[in-house]
Order: structure tokens, then sequence, then C-alpha cells
């Protein structure tokens, strides 16, 4: 069994381990894309098991994921094995009856209500331990959404909330509504945009927990990518700006960067790049679906980074340095 650090995630009694194993890649994606290439069943749950194992059991999923499969997958795995686990799972993308994205957002009251009854079906249990809304709806208050998640908190299906890629604004109306335990947000050596946007300071000054999602890069900052043409055809990263055509190369070349300075350290550039994410006092939840990868993703929580060291990674990406834009429009 792993001794990997716990910390407290909030202020409300949420405790995690600094990092935490995000599920999303162990299905397909949104209706029917593949998230990061093809996925096999039998090693998904195996990562699973082998992470309750070292201590990784802030497991990430979402009903998007699927839509639906993933949370079904991880309530498979867990199966027997409840109580080991902190389970978190997210809503907002609106998902219909036909199991599919709608293309839209909702976070009106009574979707809450039948999205974490349908989560906790397909996930096999009665509570989840932190319910983000996955994504703002623009038509419908924060105030109203986050209400309505309040109540599941008093009836005990829901431990505590999070948000997910919220401005301050929200964060804030939000938290009088309900103290909110976690803020999830993209971040990375290759995307800083917390930090240029100040929603890093933000939480740490409300108490408010702060989760990093693909801490690196989507899979990019292992270096393991070197052409657009490593990405299977059905890959979602093909959509994206940061991995197209000039971007790819111009991203590729700081990988290139970090890659020399990992060696020079004796690891990977993949553990590098995420012990520089968990040393800026982030938890982070890299998204595996091979035992291979996991264990590599635990040893990086260990590594101890210099003040010259983390000096040089800020050189070598500085924030605003990666090209390309993180989502394609519109979404």
């Amino acid at each position: 069994m792993s001794t990997i650090k716990k910390v407290a995630l909030g202020s409300q009694g949420l405790d995690v381990p600094v990092e935490g194993l995000g599920c999303m890649g162990m299905t397909a994606g949104v209706n029917g894309m593949s998230v990061y290439g093809a996925a096999d069943e039998a090693e998904s749950v195996a990562t699973i098991h082998r992470a309750l194992e070292l201590g990784i059991n802030l497991l990430d999923t979402a009903d998007l994921y699927g839509p639906l499969l993933n949370e079904r997958l991880v309530g498979r795995a867990i199966a027997g094995r409840r109580q080991e686990v902190v389970l978190a799972t997210k809503f907002g993308f609106e998902v219909d009856d036909h199991e599919a994205w709608t293309g839209g957002y909702n976070g009106r009251p009574e979707y809450v209500r039948k999205s974490i009854e349908r989560s906790l079906r397909n996930l096999g249990t009665d509570y989840v331990d932190l319910y983000y809304l996955h994504r703002l709806d623009p038509n419908t208050p924060i105030e109203d959404t986050v209400g309505a998640m309040s109540r599941l908190v008093a009836e005990g299906k829901v431990r505590f909330l999070g948000l997910s890629e919220v401005n301050a604004d929200v964060l804030q109306r939000a938290h009088q509504v309900h103290p909110i335990t976690a803020l999830q947000t993209e971040y990375s050596l290759f995307d800083r945009g917390v930090e240029e946007d100040g929603m890093l300071q933000v939480t740490r000054a409300m108490g408010i927990g702060f989760v990093g999602y693909s801490p690196l890069g989507r899979g990019f900052l292992s270096g393991d990518i070197k052409s657009p043409d490593d990405f299977e055809a059905n890959d979602s990263r093909r959509l994206f700006p940061r991995y197209q055509g000039e971007n790819f190369y111009r991203n590729l070349a700081l990988v290139e960067k970090l890659q020399a300075l990992a060696q020079a350290k004796g690891v990977t550039a993949a553990q590098l790049a995420l012990a520089w994410v968990l040393a800026q006092g982030v938890v982070a939840i890299p998204g595996t679906k091979r035992r291979k990868y996991l264990e590599q993703n635990v040893a990086a929580a260990s590594l101890t980074l210099s003040p010259a060291e983390l000096a040089e990674l800020e050189a070598i990406m500085p924030v605003g340095s990666s090209a390309g834009a993180a989502y394609p429009a519109g979404f």
C-alpha cells in the first residue's frame, strides 16, 4: 500500500490523496468519439483496482463520458469496495433519455434531481462523495442549481459539492448558497489559465479546494505523441486547435525541452509535468486506462522539485507559451 500524501480538499472535511484517477478515457467519449484512443475494459477495471491498492482512491467520472458508460464501468469496478473510494461524478451537460448529449447544458433543479438518481443507479451506490456541476447552464441562475444540489446533501445522496470551469463571480454566488468544496478546472504546464484569470488565488482565499484535470496536457506532455498522425482516426484530440497544424509543432518543441530536463533528472516528461502541478499545492487527477501509466503517475507524487528546477520549468513553459486554444470554438 502506498503512503501517498492525503490532503484536505476544501474546508468542509473531505480528505483526498494529492493525486486521483481520471477515468474518462476508460470508455468511449461523447456520443461515440474516442477519448485518447480505444480502451480495454478489463485493463481499465484492473487499473482502478491497482489505484486503490496504491492509495489513489479519488475516482473521477461524469455522466457525460460515454454518455453514462463511464459511470457504469466505475460502478462495476468498485462493486463490493464502495467504502474504500472517494467517488466524484458530474452533471450539467444535458444527457437525454436515449443516453446522448443533446449539445446543451442543463442546471435546472428538476434536472439536478434526475441526474443524481441516474448516476447513483449507474454507479451502483446510494451516495456520491463529491458532486460537480460539470458546466454552467447559462439559462439557469447558479443559485437555483446549487440550491437543488444542496438538497441532495441534506438527503444524504451527496456528501460535498463542486463546480467545474466557472468564474469567480459564479463561484462566490454558489458558495453563498451552499459551501463549495472543490473547483475543478484544466491545469497543466500547457494550460495555466487559472493563473492568468486569478481563479487559483480565488479558491485559496475562499478555502475551496482546487482539482486540476488534464495535468499532462491531454497526454501531450508525455512526449509520446510526435505527429498529428499518432492520434487515432476518431481520437477527440484531433478536434482541439492546440494539436492541429502549426500549433502542434510549436507545442511539440516545448515538450522536447521538457523531455530534456526530465532526462537529466532521471524521470519521464509526464512525471516531471505532473510533479510541477502537484508542487503548486493542488490536487491533480491524471487520467489513464493502463496500470503501467498509473504506476508512473503515482511515482510522480513523491518527486521533489528544487526551486532551481521549478524556475527552469517556468522558463521552458511560462504562462501563455502554448499555441492554440484548449477547445474547439463553441465547446
